[in-house]
């Protein structure tokens, strides 16, 4: 594999990575936060979502019936794929590389990505993508 390959592969890893160590490391050497509201407030950070506003997002549009989402009562859904660990992977539906604002994109309007996808167009907006990723990415 090339240089060019590798860093192409990484950039979306290393700027998340980077996001989360900038904004983690302000609050760790606080000491005021748990581990928890660390998470929270990094993927707050990230996204510009409120993951508070997420869980009933997620039961409005139907992302509990498709997909196993952590700490989603109900979120045991079979047809999409499980959401934990999002903030830890290199790409979103297989086609996009993980950064939070495609994953807001990719929430919004997955075929536009991905045109033979089973994710349907659910009519979420922006900005309850953006709460539903700041959840995500927290798990």
């Amino acid at each position: 594999m090339s240089d060019v390959r590798v860093s192409n592969w990484l950039t979306p890893i290393v700027s998340i990575s980077a996001g989360l160590l900038a904004v983690s490391g302000t609050f760790v050497a606080a000491g005021i936060i748990s581990e928890h509201q660390e998470r929270y407030a990094v993927a707050v950070a990230l996204t510009h979502g409120d993951a508070s506003k997420a869980l009933p997002l997620l039961r409005k549009y139907g992302c509990s019936g498709c997909h196993s989402i952590p700490g989603a009562p109900g979120a045991d859904g079979q047809v999409g794929g499980p959401l934990s660990g999002l903030s830890g992977r290199v790409y979103i539906g297989g086609v996009l590389t993980n950064s939070p604002d495609n994953l807001v994109e990719w929430i919004v309007a997955p075929q536009r990505f991905s045109p033979n996808t089973a994710m349907p167009i659910t009519g979420i907006t922006e900005s309850e993508a953006r709460d539903v990723a700041a959840y995500l990415y927290q798990r």
